[in-house]
Order: C-alpha cells, then structure tokens, then sequence
C-alpha cells in the first residue's frame, strides 16, 4: 500500500453499452449505495463526461481557494466544513468512473474515451474476445486504466470489484492540494506501509465516506454517510511532551497532563481554537498507531453538530435522492 489518501469521496460510475439487457442487468447487480448512470448512445454519454470536465474544474478551484485562503492565515477546519455546508451534494454526483463496452456500432469504446480524453477520471474498457489484443494495446499506452471481458465468469461482481478499487483510487490533483499544508515529516508518516493500513482500516471502521488529511493541525476530518462529522488527531510520539505542556498551561490536571505525556490521552487543543467554540476543550483516550520509525498516537473526536454538513447534505440522502436506474438514450 501507498500513501493513505490525502482525501477522498465517493464517486459516481458511468456505464455506456448499446446492449440494454446488458444495461438492465448492471443496474441490478452494481451496489445500491453508488451513484450509477447508464446511456445506451455514446453522444449522450459523451455530452456528460465533458461537462464533468468543466465540474470538477470548479470543484478543484474551490479546494484550492481553501488553500489560498489558509495561506493567508484562516484556520484550514472551518474553511473545509464550510465547503461541505455550501456544496450540500453537488460534489457527491462527479463521475469517477466510466466502463465503456468496446464493440458498438455507431462508435468504438475507445473512440468515445478518445473524445473525452480531457477527463480526468477512471477509464475500464468491456471487450469480446475478438477485443483483447486491441485492449492490451490501449492499456499499455494508457489510455485505459482496467480491461474486463465480457464473459467473464460472475461479471457482476468482477466488474463491482474492479470499479470499487478504483473509485477508491487517491486523484494526483487532490493529493497534491492538501500536500500543501503537510510538513515533509507528516507526509512521511502517511507514507508508512504500517501507519497508512492503520488508518485505511480505521476509516473502513468509522463507515468514513469522506476525508481530508491536513497537517495544521495534524489529522483527518471525516463525513459519514449520515454527514456525521469528526476528528482524528494524530500526535507524533515527539509532540506529546509539548502537548502535554499546552494542556497544563490551559489548567489541565496533574493525571491528564501525564496522561497525555504517556500518549494515553490526547486533548483537541487546537480543534477548539479553530472552531472558536466556547465549551472546553476534550481529552479523548488515544492509542499509537505503530509505525515503522516510531508511533504516531490517534484520538477521534466528535465535531459538534452545528458544524456538520448535517444528513440533509450526507451521502445517504443524496443516493436516496437519485431515484430508480434509468437508461438514458
């Protein structure tokens, strides 16, 4: 395993065939909780993965002026929770998937992916048999990222596990957005094998359908599918001495302040400060994260709910918003 993903989301998935039973059968089988859309000409399809295009461009510029805005001095949390509020779903419906049969008889799959090579998302190619040698090529000259027979035993399910992995995939030009505001020894860490499968499987734990790692301060926000928003602060081994020192400066106790030199406990110090609200901060039991130099010690926090997206904004409503699985022509 790489790096763990400086951020992601859900992303939608296009299917394009001229077979409609083959359309027909995709919409039952491809798990309920994506968000699927299915075209049997490729114009159509074609229309809507370029004005994808001109829609992640936005949603990219919006990011970045986070960045540019935390430059300037803002605090990074509330700028992020401020963009999941004003966005509501609109993010959660960018296609990050297209599966494109090859063989059609107004246009080849490649020829469609040709058209939308501006795109920036992940491209799997359905071939017959009489397809594969002209699929290894498009794959090796990377056109494509994935190549899937059609007679694939269990289609279904070999095409859901094909797609998921790659709807999972980090995109280049987030990671390099949120790179920014880490320090070279913070990505680093992220960087451990050991350290970066701790946190995949703790994200897999939380049902995170949503996440942004930042370095100042260091950790994770994450949404839920319920728009349930919270906070993984993590705390280099090195930290906690200074951290422990904040916490007395702020009153903590004698045992907390030592709690948290042990790295039995952590205190949301500067989650606090960034939402400016007026509780006391928390002290949250923590646990290291073993990595391969030295731990990295994880407390998780609830953000209060006048911060959150709220489930009027969460990735279930807005799959129970899209409707039946239509065919669009």
């Amino acid at each position: 395993m790489s790096s763990f993903a400086l951020y992601r989301r859900p992303g939608g998935v296009v299917f394009l065939d001229d077979d409609r039973d083959y359309l027909e059968m995709l919409a039952e089988v491809m798990p309920m909780d994506w968000y699927v859309r299915l075209f049997i000409r490729p114009a159509a399809c074609i229309a809507l993965l370029q004005q994808e295009r001109q829609r992640s461009e936005s949603d990219i510029w919006a990011q970045r002026e986070i960045i540019n805005r935390w430059h300037e001095g803002a605090s990074l949390i509330p700028l992020i929770l401020q963009y999941w509020r004003e966005d509501g779903s609109n993010r959660l419906s960018l296609i990050r998937v297209c599966v494109v049969d090859y063989a059609m008889p107004a246009m080849s799959g490649l020829r469609v992916l040709d058209e939308v090579s501006e795109w920036s998302g992940q491209r799997i190619l359905l071939t017959g048999r009489a397809d594969e040698q002209l699929a290894i090529s498009a794959f090796n000259r990377r056109l494509i990222e994935q190549f899937i027979p059609k007679q694939t035993p269990d289609i279904g399910r070999r095409l859901s596990s094909v797609i998921e992995s790659q709807r999972r995939l980090a995109d280049e030009r987030y990671q390099q957005i949120w790179r920014a505001t880490l320090s070279r020894e913070q990505h680093m860490l992220l960087s451990d094998p050991l350290i970066a499968q701790a946190l995949e499987q703790l994200a897999l734990s939380q049902e995170w359908v949503e996440h942004v790692v930042i370095g100042a301060p260091f950790g994770i926000l994450a949404l839920n599918g319920q728009g349930a928003t919270s906070w993984l602060q993590l705390e280099p081994s090195a930290n906690l001495p200074e951290l422990a020192e904040l916490a007395e400066s702020q009153g903590a106790d004698t045992a907390l302040v030592q709690d948290i030199r042990d790295g039995k406990k952590l205190m949301n110090l500067e989650l606090q400060l960034a939402l400016g609200a007026s509780h006391a901060p928390e002290a949250r039991p923590a646990w290291a994260i073993a990595g391969a130099a030295a731990p990295v010690y994880a407390a998780l926090f609830g953000i209060p709910a006048d911060f959150s997206p709220g489930a009027a904004c969460s990735y279930r409503h807005f799959i129970s918003t899209c409707g039946e699985r239509v065919l669009h022509d």
